[in-house]
Order: structure tokens, then sequence, then C-alpha cells
């Protein structure tokens, strides 16, 4: 998952455990904490999101960090670059993957439906990684972060009527390595959105919405 254009979620088809297995894929269960594969790896499969939060990081040479994506149902992660994985990728929150050989979806005796849909979802990363690099290049903190919190609203919130909760899996600094800036900033730019009454913590991992078009026009620098 990207910070993209509103309502990108919904070109996204998630399948579901049953679904995956009346496809006789193989489905691949995972405990937070654990990785899917690491950067430099031979890039051998590729996986479906079926449940749970997956998270694509890279380390720099000096040990910085840099939050490349997060792994929602209905996102497909490792791609490949020239044959190995470009990023590591572990778990956030209890995941389900279906894992696709690549060997034999790049023969011709693979499945051709299968093949068109995982293209698809390639065009689909490649222009939300477009999106979300001007947003990193143009947008302000407090844009980036409630940017953010809409399109975790939209696409995983639970309707309360007026307002809408999800979770957050992730930490206040991987949300920093993901959107470019520091976790002091984000903890700020959290707090004064909850001062104006905009969003409500529950803890430190539920948020509320409690003014969507108020978070809207954050995001899209209308306030």
């Amino acid at each position: 998952m990207y910070v993209t254009r509103p309502n990108d979620h919904l070109e996204r088809q998630p399948i579901s455990e049953s679904g995956a297995a009346s496809r006789m894929r193989h489905l691949h269960r995972l405990q937070p904490g654990k990785h899917l594969f690491h950067e430099g790896q031979d890039a051998r499969n590729i996986y479906e999101v079926v449940s749970g939060v997956l998270r694509l990081t890279r380390v720099l040479e000096d040990g910085r960090r840099q939050v490349i994506a997060f792994g929602y149902p209905g996102d497909v992660v490792g791609f490949p670059s020239d044959g190995r994985y470009h990023t590591d990728c572990d778990v956030l929150r209890a995941a389900a993957v279906v894992v696709h050989n690549r060997s034999a979806l790049e023969s011709n005796k693979g499945d051709a439906a299968l093949r068109t849909r995982l293209l698809q979802a390639a065009l689909r990363e490649i222009s939300a990684m477009q999106d979300h690099f001007l947003m990193l290049g143009r947008k302000s903190a407090s844009e980036r972060v409630a940017s953010f919190l809409c399109i975790l609203s939209e696409r995983v919130g639970t309707d309360l009527g007026q307002f809408t909760q999800f979770d957050l899996p992730m930490s206040r600094s991987d949300i920093a390595d993901f959107l470019g800036l520091t976790t002091e900033t984000v903890c700020r730019t959290f707090t004064q959105l909850r001062k104006s009454n905009v969003i409500a913590l529950d803890r430190v991992h539920t948020v509320i919405v409690l003014k969507p078009r108020d978070l809207l026009a954050v995001a899209e620098g209308d306030i």
C-alpha cells in the first residue's frame, strides 16, 4: 500500500482464504516478526496478501531505514528487480499469503488469467508508486500524515455511522520512515489532529476519524 489517489483501493479485489484454497494455490501463514523474504534473495515467488499486514523496507549502508510500502489484503508483493527481491518483507500482523511460483508464471504452461491479474497488479503498483513519490516531493508533513490516514480509513476502516475506525499495526516510527518524516513530526501531527477533533485515538494503535471531510481537507492542503 502506498499513499496514492483516493479510491485507488477499489481497484483491488482481495481473495479470501477459502477462495485461495479453491484455486489450489499454496496458502502460507506467517506470524508477526517473521520475514517473507529478504533483499537480494532470488525472487522465486510472488505473493498475494490474503490477510494480515506486511512491511517492505530497505536499509541504507549508513543504517538509515526507508519503509517502501505496507502490504494489505489485495496487494501483491515480491515483484523482482533483475531476478532478486529489492526489499526486505516482514510481518506486522499475522498474515496469510498465496504463493505463486515465478517459473510457472513465466512458462507457456502457466495460468494465463493469473498472469493477466498479476500484470494488472504490477501496473497498479507502478502508478501508485509514482503518486507516492509526488506526495513525498510536494506535500507538507501534515498533508502527508493526513493522506496516509485517509487512505487507511478508506481501505480498511470500519464504519461507525458518522465516524470511521481503523487499526494501525505499524509504529509511529514506521509511518515516519514511510512518509519521509521524523518520528517526532508524525507524533506532533497526530497530536494536532487530535486536538482539532479531526481524529481520536483509542490507546496508541486505533484511530477514529471524527471529521472525514476535515481530514481530507488537511490531506489536500485546504486547511
